[in-house]
């Protein structure tokens, strides 16, 4: 099957500083590839190659089989691209930017009429479609970026951290867009500075750090990084954690740790070891709150990973 997007050995370098140095990514279609990366790892420069924006100095990138260089033009036409901050012209109005990128990609008059109203209602800014954009908040500002990157319909599309100055209800409006985007076979790259994002919406996810990629695979496979499993207990009665300790470090072999009080977490080798935690617990009479089983998460992978905890880009 044909990739909607790839990027092999791409290399990028601004002066004496390498943005990119030789990362490979691939969009199967009809998915969501998540790339993460701590602040100057080369994400947005990946993009903005892919996007057609930057000539990379190395390398290549095909958009639906065509040549980011050599048939830009031609992958012009099936891309969308959100940025991390919003594009739109702040002295027209929401309708005027939709109808705009509309009549640039040869959707004029009333077609291009429709589908900015299509998508003034999809991103709940009807009521604000006649109003200039300066007038509009960060988040409709926001939503209006989103709703040009879909004006054509594209195949494939670009969101570089689309969620950022969104409210979680708008976040999970966008989160489910994006769903009913894939279903409809759009393929999608994410950049995200949001890890639980990456792991609500992703297929596959490739980690880069300094210009590398340094890990790949679904988000089940970069939480077995980590190592295994987790049991996680929350006894009703903080008086009782001793004691859940004590079970914890007979069933585990190790010293369970607190991650946050009242709360005690321990490695597991396998799925059995909930099944006597669940027991011991029963036998000595401890009732719990919270009693779970489970991966590490995508937080804990990244800094496993990196050494770092922050994932935000703001350059590069």
């Amino acid at each position: 099957m044909t990739a909607a997007f790839q990027a092999e050995g791409l290399v990028k370098r601004y002066g004496k500083t390498t943005a990119l140095d030789g990362v490979d990514l691939i969009g199967r279609p009809g998915t969501v590839l998540g790339v993460l990366g701590p602040n100057g790892a080369g994400k947005t420069t990946a993009v903005r190659i892919l996007a057609t924006l930057l000539r990379p100095d190395g390398g290549r990138a095909t958009v639906g089989g065509f040549d980011v260089v050599k048939d830009a033009e031609r992958v012009r036409r099936l891309i969308g691209l959100t940025g991390q901050y919003a594009s739109v012209d702040e002295d027209l109005t929401g309708m005027q930017n939709l109808q705009l990128i509309a009549a640039l990609l040869d959707h004029r008059g009333a077609e291009g009429r429709a589908r900015a109203v299509e998508l003034l209602a999809q991103f709940d800014l009807t009521d604000a479609g006649g109003r200039p954009v300066k007038t509009y908040s960060g988040g409709m500002r926001r939503r209006l970026d989103l709703a040009a990157s879909l004006v054509g319909r594209p195949d494939v599309i670009y969101l570089d951290e689309p969620t950022t100055g969104l409210d979680p209800a708008k976040r999970d409006d966008v989160w489910a867009m994006v769903r009913r985007l894939v279903t409809e076979g759009v393929t999608v790259l994410l950049t995200t500075q949001y890890l639980e994002e990456a792991d609500a919406l992703a297929d596959e996810i490739s980690v880069i750090d300094h210009g590398r990629v340094i890990a790949h695979g679904t988000p089940a496979q970069l939480k077995h990084i980590v190592g295994g499993q987790t049991v996680v207990v929350r006894p009703l009665d903080p008086e009782h954690v001793p004691a859940v300790a004590d079970i914890l470090h007979g069933i585990a072999g190790v010293t369970p740790e607190s991650p946050s009080r009242g709360v005690l977490t321990v490695p597991v080798d396998g799925d059995a070891a909930l099944g006597h935690v669940v027991r011991q617990l029963a036998a000595a009479g401890i009732p719990v709150l919270e009693l779970a089983l489970r991966l590490p998460s995508l937080d804990e992978v990244f800094f496993s990973l990196t050494g770092r905890h922050e994932v935000a880009e703001v350059a590069a």
